[in-house]
């Protein structure tokens, strides 16, 4: 699948405009880490692209999100590695590779991220710094839907947790115009 194709089923799907500037939020993160990692970065980027694609019609029924999305990567004959990528991301695949980890710990980091952004005088990511992330981290009752736990998971991937927050700020600073922000 072309990330062209990839775009096209986000906008058939996803209605909600803060959902799909999420999900290219993602995929900036999810891109950053495979060059981090030395992965192949249409492979990791597709995977943060799709992995909400079902949100719509499943954000209500959060025990079918991710499986709905799956049979329709594999109808599209889209490579498994994605398929398994976009289950992993919410525990309905295992955590079993570099792919599964990032794009777990990926998507709840985009929600910090502009939580941080959206908090500012001038609600810009590029004035966003990687000490006033890791300050807003210890406040619990800040971005309360950004999972700490799940952010956590950067540990799994050998990352600290300064040059986590790092790389998806600035990979997301790199697509701020896309995030309105």
């Amino acid at each position: 699948m072309t990330r062209d194709e990839a775009v096209a089923l986000i906008e058939q799907h996803l209605a909600e405009e803060n959902l799909r500037k999420h999900t290219y939020a993602v995929e900036a993160v999810m891109r950053a880490m495979a060059r981090r990692f030395g992965e192949n970065e249409d492979v990791w980027g597709l995977a943060g692209l799709l992995h909400d694609l079902d949100y719509g019609q499943t954000k209500n029924d959060p025990e079918r999100h991710g499986l709905l999305t799956a049979e329709m990567l594999r109808e599209k004959g889209v490579d498994e590695t994605i398929v398994n990528a976009v289950l992993a991301h919410n525990d309905k695949a295992p955590r079993d590779s570099n792919l599964n980890r990032a794009i777990a710990c990926a998507d709840p980091v985009t929600g910090f991220v502009i939580a941080c952004a959206l908090v500012r005088p001038d609600k810009s990511l590029g004035t966003v710094k990687v000490k006033s992330l890791k300050k807003r981290w210890k406040e619990k009752r800040f971005a309360a839907g950004a999972s700490r736990e799940r952010m956590a998971i950067h540990e799994e991937l050998g990352l600290e947790r300064d040059e986590y927050l790092a790389i998806a700020l600035e990979a997301m600073q790199g697509i701020a115009p896309v995030l309105g922000l």
